[in-house]
This record gives C-alpha cells, sequence and structure tokens, in this order.
C-alpha cells in the first residue's frame, strides 16, 4: 500500500495494539490528527487539558496494565510540555512512547515558529528517542520505539517527526509487533551459589521494588518467602505486590517506613534486594545500610548494581526468571526465632490515635479502603498524602497503587487517574488522593474528567499548606515556615461547579463517609475536600542521612 506518513503512523499503533492515547493538537501535527480522525472507530484519543496532564494521563495507563502508554504532543510548546512527564516515567521505569511534531524538515534549525531540538532536551530522560528524517524509515523507528520501551528496563521513548514527514507517501507493509527481547540470565553456578548463600543464613529479609511489579514476578516473590519463611518490606514503588495483612509482610521501608522493618533491615545477616535500587528515601545513610548483612541484588539494569550501596553479590536478569530458577533450589525452612524476634518489635511501632471529632489521615485511608473495596486502584500526588496513602491505603493488589516515586512530581495525580480508569474500565473505581499544593498544579484536568465522563473520585486533603516542607521545616529549620503557606483562599466546592463535577467540603470523618459513599454512587468525576490540621506529621521518619537510631515517632 501507498500511505502518507500519518496513515503510517496510524497503522503501527494498530499493529502494536494501541487503542487509546493521549494528547493535546496543534499545527506540526495536524495530519496526525486528520489520520487519528479517519480511525477514530479504532483508536480513542483523549484530549487534555495540558499536554503534561496528557503525559502523565499515559503513564497512568501504563501503570495500570503493564502496556506502553502513548502521548501525542506538537512542536515547540507541545512538546516541552510533555518534559516533566516523561521524566517522571523514565525514573519509575514506565514504558512510554512519546510522538511530537515538528516544523518541517527544510525549517529545521532556523528558529521556526513553535521549534525546539525536543530530542536532545529529553535525552537524558528518556531511554532512546529518534527524530525522523524520512517517511521511509518512520514505521519501522515507530516500531523500534515500542520495542525498546519495553525491553529490559522499561522506559519512555520519544519519536520527533517533521510535519512534511507526515504528509509524504511512501510503500507500507504491515508487520507483526517486534518481539522483545529477552533479558540475559545468571548461569546455573551463580543461580545455586545465590541460593547457597540463602540457605544458610539466619536473619534473612527481602526488599523489593517496582521491578517486581514491571516483570509481573508477584507470585514468584511470594512462593520464594514463602518456601523459605523471609519477612518481606517494600518501597513505595511495589505497594500492592504483597496483600495488606499478609503474615510476612512487614511493610514499607525507608524514611517514612515503620520501626519493625527499618530494624530488621539493620539486624538482618542478609538482605535479597529485588528490583530496587536503594534509592536515598531507603538507604538514607548508604555507608551504614544494612551494615551487618551480606546484600545479594537481583536486578534488570546491570548499572544499577553497586551504583548507591556495594553489594556481595548479584543476579542480574528478569527478576520473575531469577526467582522461578531460585525457588527449586530454595530449602523449606522456619525461621522461628528470627520471625519472633521481628513481630516483638512490631508492638512498638508506631500507632496514631483516632479522633472522631476531626479526620485523621490514617482514618481517612481506612474509611476511603473500606468504602472503595478490594479493587479500587489508588493514584496519588506527592507531598504528605502520599506517604499517608502509602502506609495506610491496605494494599492487596499490584498495579492498584499509582504514584510518582523517583521524581515526586506534585501535579502528577489527577491525570495519572484518568489514564488509570480509562486503562482499568467501570468495574474497579478510582480514587485520586491529592493535597492542596499538588492539586493545584493540575486541577484542570477535571476538564478532561468530566468532557468524557470520567468518574475519579479526588479526595483533596487540605491543611493549606505545603505539608511536607512546612514538617521538614518544623523539624529542622527551626519553624521557620518559609512561603509554605500560600494563603489560598480557593473554595473547592464553587470550582468543583465551575467545572460541571460534584463537590463535597468535609471537616469531619461522619461528612466524609456520607460524601464518599455519594461520590461512589455518581458513577461521575467528583471532588471531596477534606481538611487536616497543618500540623499532621508523617510518622515515623527517619531524617536524611540518619539510621535506625535517629528514628522520629512522634
Amino acid at each position: 500500500m501507498i500511505l502518507t506518513g500519518s496513515e503510517i503512523f496510524t497503522e503501527v499503533l494498530l499493529e502494536e495494539g494501541v487503542d487509546t492515547i493521549f494528547g493535546y493538537p496543534g499545527g506540526s501535527v495536524l495530519n496526525l490528527y486528520d489520520a487519528l480522525y479517519k480511525y477514530s472507530d479504532k483508536i480513542t484519543h483523549i484530549m487534555t487539558a495540558h499536554e503534561q496532564g496528557a503525559a502523565h494521563a499515559a503513564d497512568g495507563f501504563a501503570r495500570a496494565t503493564g502496556k506502553t502508554g502513548v502521548v501525542l504532543a506538537t512542536s515547540g510548546p507541545g512538546a516541552t510540555n510533555l518534559v516533566t512527564g516523561i521524566a517522571t516515567a523514565y525514573m519509575d521505569s514506565v514504558p512510554m512512547v512519546a510522538i511530537t511534531g515538528n516544523v518541517g524538515t527544510s525549517l529545521i534549525g532556523r528558529d521556526s515558529f513553535q521549534e525546539v531540538y525536543i530530542a536532545g532536551i529529553t535525552m537524558p530522560i528518556t531511554k532512546h528517542n529518534f527524530v525522523v528524517r524520512s517517511v521511509d524509515e518512520l514505521a519501522d523507528i515507530l516500531r523500534s520505539a515500542f520495542r525498546i520501551a519495553q525491553t529490559g528496563r522499561k522506559g519512555p521513548v520519544l519519536v520527533d517527526i517533521p510535519k512534511d514527514v507526515t504528509s509524504a507517501k511512501t510503500e507500507y507493509t504491515k508487520k507483526s509487533p517486534m518481539p522483545i527481547p529477552k533479558a540475559p540470565q545468571p548461569t546455573d553456578e551463580e543461580i545455586a551459589r545465590a541460593a547457597n548463600i540463602i540457605n544458610y543464613t539466619q536473619r534473612p529479609i527481602i526488599y523489593f521494588g517496582g521491578g517486581v511489579t514491571s516483570s509481573e514476578a508477584g507470585d514468584e516473590l511470594r512462593q520464594f518467602m514463602e518456601k523459605a519463611q523471609i519477612p518481606a518490606t517494600y518501597t513505595m514503588m511495589a505497594a500492592g505486590v504483597l496483600g495488606y495483612g499478609e503474615p510476612l509482610n512487614l511493610g514499607l521501608i525507608g524514611m517514612h517506613g515503620n520501626r519493625t522493618t527499618n530494624r530488621a533491615v539493620n539486624d538482618a545477616d542478609l538482605v535479597i534486594a529485588i528490583g530496587a535500587r536503594f534509592s536515598d528515601r531507603v538507604a538514607l545513610n548508604a555507608d551504614n545500610f544494612a551494615k551487618n548483612a551480606t546484600i545479594i541484588q537481583i536486578d534488570i539494569d546491570p548499572s544499577e548494581v553497586n551504583k548507591n550501596v556495594m553489594v556481595e553479590y548479584s543476579l542480574v536478569g528478569d527478576v520473575k526468571e531469577i526467582l522461578t530458577r531460585l525457588i527449586p533450589e530454595i530449602k523449606e525452612t522456619k525461621h522461628t526465632e528470627w520471625i519472633g524476634r521481628i513481630q516483638s518489635w512490631q508492638a512498638c511501632d508506631y500507632r496514631p490515635k483516632d479522633d472522631s471529632t476531626r479526620i485523621k489521615p490514617h482514618q481517612l485511608m481506612g474509611k476511603i479502603c473500606e468504602a472503595a473495596g478490594k479493587d479500587a486502584v489508588y493514584v496519588t500526588d506527592v507531598g504528605q498524602h502520599q506517604l499517608w496513602a502509602t502506609q495506610y491505603v491496605r494494599h492487596i493488589r499490584a498495579r492498584s497503587f499509582i504514584t510518582s516515586g523517583g521524581l515526586g512530581t506534585m501535579g502528577f495525580g489527577y491525570g495519572a487517574a484518568i489514564g488509570a480508569k480509562i486503562a482499568v474500565g467501570d468495574k474497579r473505581p478510582v480514587i485520586h488522593i491529592t493535597g492542596d499544593g499538588s492539586f493545584h498544579m493540575n486541577l484542570n484536568e477535571a476538564c478532561t474528567a468530566v468532557s468524557y465522563n470520567v468518574p475519579v473520585i479526588t479526595i483533596i486533603m487540605n491543611n493549606t499548606v505545603l505539608g511536607m516542607v512546612r514538617q521538614w521545616q518544623t523539624s529542622f529549620y527551626g519553624k521557620r515556615y518559609s512561603s509554605t503557606d500560600p494563603h489560598r483562599k480557593t473554595d473547592y466546592v464553587k470550582l468543583a461547579d465551575g467545572f460541571g463535577l460534584k463537590g463535597y467540603h468535609c471537616e469531619n470523618m461522619k461528612q466524609f463517609e456520607a460524601a464518599l459513599n455519594e461520590a461512589l454512587a455518581l458513577n461521575a468525576p467528583a471532588w471531596i475536600e477534606c481538611v487536616i490540621d497543618k500540623d499532621e506529621k508523617v510518622l515515623p521518619m527517619i531524617p536524611s542521612g540518619g539510621t535506625i537510631d535517629d528514628i522520629m515517632m512522634d
């Protein structure tokens, strides 16, 4: 077939199984949008309020499904507005293909209207990026972009397409999706050696991260844990892989992890790090992290080995395949003494106090989980609310807790929640948990939720300040609250009405319960503002650079 570049673009999307993309039109992508119009029965395009929202929506779609998210934007400011979303996906290893238009090839390099070198701008925050110079190479470049996004450690790929390439014609031959190359695997000898180390330790602990989710290795992780009776702790990116209340699930690790978890890592004689990268929010003091333990690191990305924390042994490859090979080599074990010691520590963990007269974060999360049910997907922005959600949402399944972990992107949540809801469909409620600071950054995506009737319920934890920054100012800056109280007068109920959705204002748990139940029954987008005391803190907390000895419990 002889097709235009724009028609080839849509045909390759169909080859790759894409049925939903997010974006915002503009001059350099008009030909692409014209093709999408013709293919609208096969590909749904969601137009967001802002290109950043589109990038976050593609990200949320990818995190909820494991598929590659797709975002489309025009040249210049349209392309640069994607940068934060691309960087967010890159830091959290989320597969995404970002497609940008550009000025025609004859205008490149002339400071033409809405021209930027987006490939150069995004080079440090993509796995790879392409600038298409000829329509003849367009199809194969797009196919490569999808393959690269899903190969090895997943991540975003950018394809920049000049406008004249989208209108030029060439021969097109349909192809099946390119196979995803398998990651290199350890040898049998390396697997056996790791198993031998594991089999002869007395105080082992597993520390796992988002790589377990990315590899779809939750079942294998659980089999591994249960066979060897090894307790496990997780990073924010892995919330939900283990069910809330599972006996060997110790909970969150790191700066805001519980005391028992951090103490167990400190006292362990073996730490098995699985799909985790020892970030500075986990290994707050890298030189003293798990100082009494041998460390085995399992990761698909060899560049992560010995990057932040030096390890004694590593297995590089796909987590699911490595665990599958390790399980038969692991002995059935009962670490009775070690488990008993950990359970005795749990009695001293931080326990927040209930209060019926006002909204307490832990009670709020409990009520959300009770009302939303076991199939709910939770999406957060970044700040105190994010940590409270990580600590107190009763996670029970992978890909049901979506948050910006590595980049910590305020404003991530609304777009990501819209993308996640479109991905999971009508049967699973999506709860967007945000703070007043984060929410003001991208609340404009309310119009997207309304326009497409995407029934995301947004819980706004309003303490009127930038809560996490203020908490640090309280603890480490002598209560000098510099620029953390914006003195905003936003009326969320009136603003919601202006966007065409239902808004609620709540000051106690009884009001919140009624509002949430009504919002869930609406099957339409809604906001629930919850008044939170500005002095509420995320606890426990280990200061940056600290150890378990520095943990703050009040």
